[in-house]
């Protein structure tokens, strides 16, 4: 798939997207946030520069689920789109499922699996990290 082809959008269409680039990184999110926010046992988020990602109608609406993290969603449908950390402006990370071809992004690595739900068995061969990837822990095998 070409990234031409890479558009996505919520579940009721107000809001659109257009990658201009492949994600530089993809992974799976265990954290009890991205459950919350989500409604699923684990998140699947691809990080991209903010100029790589264009709005092509409605931009998500952003929740401040912590003092440096917000959450975009639709208004309209609720759908989870994003997660952005205004530490870093320049990076935009985006809801996977929400891509119209999801199977062109598979995560590399999982997180937080701390909070990993007890009754979600994964077998892939990713690297799993209790915690935030950056805490320098091993991996868990």
């Amino acid at each position: 798939m070409t990234t031409d082809a890479m558009e996505g959008g919520c579940l009721c269409g107000a809001i659109r997207y257009r990658l201009l680039a492949r994600p530089f990184d993809a992974d799976y999110c265990h954290c009890r946030q991205c459950q919350k926010a989500t409604g699923a046992p684990v998140g699947t988020w691809m990080d991209f520069k903010t100029e790589q990602v264009q709005w092509l109608n409605e931009t998500p609406k952003e929740f401040a689920s912590s003092d440096a993290i917000r959450r975009g969603f639709c208004p309209q449908c609720g759908t989870s789109l994003s997660y952005r950390h205004t530490d870093y402006p320049q990076y935009l990370t985006l809801s996977i499922p929400t891509l119209d071809a999801p199977q062109a992004v598979a995560p590399n690595y999982h997180i937080h699996t701390a909070s990993q739900l007890p009754w979600l068995e994964l077998s892939d061969p990713c690297p799993r990290y209790p915690g935030d990837r950056s805490d320098r822990s091993d991996p868990q095998e």
